[in-house]
């Protein structure tokens, strides 16, 4: 899974290939189609063409950074619409979220991380809610999401990711 998996930033930009397995129990109305899809995805395509234009080498950006994604599973509603966690009952969210904390504090371990950056508000609490609970010292800060749901990404998303990413000195670590 590609966080902010936009398929032709995976396929042109990531240059990520292979044949994506379809789940044993896919939606009608959402087929899965893994790197084949053309259909734009919003918030990857911002992601993504930001960190393309900051940095044209993908692989100088994962010399410095790493993604994750906080629930990397999709829940869809009866008519195909994207759920988010919050809008699942509270005791599944609660014990997927538990498993999702887990799995970013053993990732942050595991790298070495010394800085978080919480991709929308959500990300950036869970961030500080999983870390702290874990004892690990680390530096949490966040960005907004690009989602269009974000009224303040619908204005100029990349232009505020771009000074919040320098006020973090992010930037400097994409230059060659």
């Amino acid at each position: 899974q590609v966080p902010f998996g936009e398929a032709w930033h995976v396929r042109e930009w990531l240059r990520v290939a292979g044949t994506v397995q379809k789940p044993p129990d896919e939606h009608p109305k959402r087929p899965g189609l893994g790197l084949s899809c053309h259909r734009a995805e919003v918030s990857g395509a911002r992601f993504w063409g930001l960190i393309r234009t900051l940095c044209p080498d993908p692989q100088l950006f994962f010399r410095h950074c790493f993604v994750h994604n906080h629930c990397p599973l999709l829940f869809l509603a009866s008519s195909g619409r994207n759920l988010t966690p919050n809008e699942l009952p509270p005791a599944q969210r609660d014990r997927l979220m538990a498993l999702c904390d887990r799995a970013l504090v053993r990732a942050v371990g595991l790298l070495g991380v010394g800085l978080v950056v919480g991709v929308g508000r959500f990300a950036e609490q869970r961030a500080r809610r999983a870390l702290a609970s874990a004892s690990l010292s680390v530096r949490i800060e966040g960005l907004p999401h690009p989602s269009p749901r974000n009224p303040r990404a619908n204005r100029g998303w990349e232009e505020l990711a771009k000074a919040r990413l320098g006020e973090l000195g992010i930037l400097e670590l994409l230059e060659e």
